[in-house]
């Protein structure tokens, strides 16, 4: 059977090779709702089927959309890339998604193979400083949006949430049940001390804390983001004597490990030991006892990243402050903190 081409569906709609192209590709040059219905009618009646790869050819863009990772395995970055996917789906788009691992040789390698492929445009949720992943990018001259963190190194647009902001709510929080003071369990000596929202975490903490007038020295904890890492890290910590009242973690996963090493340790939460998250992550309304964490709007973040990547008139050319597209955080109020919420 001969292979169905755009000439085919062009005679039997009764219009030319052009306006089919436009229709496949939605765009550039608008169509008439009629003709656009007669050309679909078309497509499906031949059973035609679009050569993407010539059509990526053609135009030097793929409709792919790049998104590089630290780990997908930690859920706040599995569901931060699923609604990134949601959202290129709605402009017809597909993601690939590469695991930099928090190493930079991963992450500058995934820089150059999604570049390779043409994609319609990059995201990065860059794992630390970045330098290398700035030269590569000013290298290939990549339309790229930053996401979730924003490191020194690489200037263009980014689409974060209110870290410190956020960090400030949840102390505050805990501090309004009449703690004494809050612990923070931040990052590691590797955490970047710009642009990385861990540290803006820990930075939140600080300016609460101060702002009641509680001593920070000796109330900051380094432990890695993971819960395996953390829960170790918590079961030394509250296995101790200088255990603290209530205890801030930087990430939900940190929270979630610290409740098992509470759990372990038959410290009761919140009687003994509130506890508050930073995510809200989908996990952290299942924890025993529930999660009480901060939460940012992911699903307007993707739209956001997705829409700045694919189209230039979106893409702010100000100063580096002007291109922070920055949105708000909320605090999510449940058990762990000492109150009767979920």
């Amino acid at each position: 059977m001969a292979k169905v081409t755009r000439d085919d569906v062009a005679r039997l709609a009764g219009t030319s090779t052009a306006v089919v192209s436009y229709v496949i590709n939605n765009g550039p040059r608008p169509v008439a709702p009629a003709t656009r219905e007669r050309v679909l009618a078309a497509i499906k009646e031949l059973g035609y089927r679009p050569d993407r790869v010539a059509q990526a050819m053609a135009s030097r863009r793929t409709d792919l959309i790049g998104l590089i990772v630290p780990d997908a395995r930690q859920p706040f970055f599995a569901e931060m890339a699923h609604a990134v996917e949601q959202a290129a789906a709605e402009r017809g788009k597909m993601v690939l998604v590469g695991n930099s691992d928090y190493l930079d040789e991963r992450e500058v390698h995934y820089l150059r193979a999604f570049l390779g492929m043409r994609v319609s445009g990059l995201i990065l949720i860059s794992q630390g400083p970045s330098e290398h992943a700035a030269a590569e990018i000013d290298a290939w001259d990549a339309r790229v949006v930053l996401m979730h963190r924003r490191p020194d190194a690489i200037d263009d647009v980014a689409v974060v949430t209110d870290d410190i902001g956020g960090a400030q709510l949840a102390t505050r929080h805990l501090l309004e049940h009449g703690h004494p003071y809050v612990a923070c369990l931040g990052g590691t000596e590797r955490t970047p001390t710009i642009g990385d929202p861990v540290t803006d975490h820990v930075e939140g903490w600080r300016r609460a804390m101060r702002e009641a007038g509680k001593s920070l020295e000796g109330r900051l904890f380094p432990a890695p983001y993971n819960r395996y890492e953390a829960y170790k890290v918590a079961l030394e910590l509250l296995a101790g004597p200088d255990r603290p009242p209530a205890l801030l973690c930087a990430t939900d996963d940190q929270a979630i490990g610290v409740l098992r090493a509470a759990r372990e340790l038959r410290i009761d939460v919140p009687g003994e030991l509130a506890v508050a998250g930073f995510d809200d992550v989908k996990e952290a309304a299942l924890t025993d006892p529930p999660l009480t964490t901060v939460a940012s709007d992911r699903q307007a973040m993707a739209r956001s990243a997705v829409d700045l990547v694919l189209d230039d008139s979106l893409r702010v050319t100000g100063t580096r402050r002007e291109r922070l597209k920055q949105f708000p955080s909320a605090l999510v109020v449940r058990r762990s903190c000492g109150c009767g919420g979920e």
